[in-house]
């Protein structure tokens, strides 16, 4: 059941239990109600830790793609210089 189904019963039971005044004898309408609340919470929290539990991140191993190294590279005779150019810009006021 989604979000929206639990929010719905939540309403619903909220509407059997607090607004409606009828007797019908042999059904309790305010029992009824708090029946579909409770069913509307317990799906609700249901469905929300499905949602956040499928959200994880796992890493298996450390990234090394981002590593500096410190010495330079001396390029091969005959191949080209290829150098690189980064712009970093913080966030902050725009001009």
């Amino acid at each position: 059941m989604g979000i929206g189904a639990s929010i719905f019963l939540i309403a619903l039971g909220a509407i059997f239990a607090f607004a409606v005044q009828a007797d019908l004898g042999w059904l309790n309408l305010g029992v009824v109600g708090w029946v579909l609340m409770l069913a509307g919470v317990v799906s609700l929290l249901t469905t929300l830790y499905f949602w956040n539990r499928g959200r994880r991140t796992v890493v298996a191993a450390p990234v090394r793609q981002n590593r500096v190294l410190a010495d330079r590279v001396v390029p091969v005779q005959g191949e080209p210089v290829v150098q690189e150019y980064r712009e970093v810009r913080r966030p902050g006021r725009t001009v």
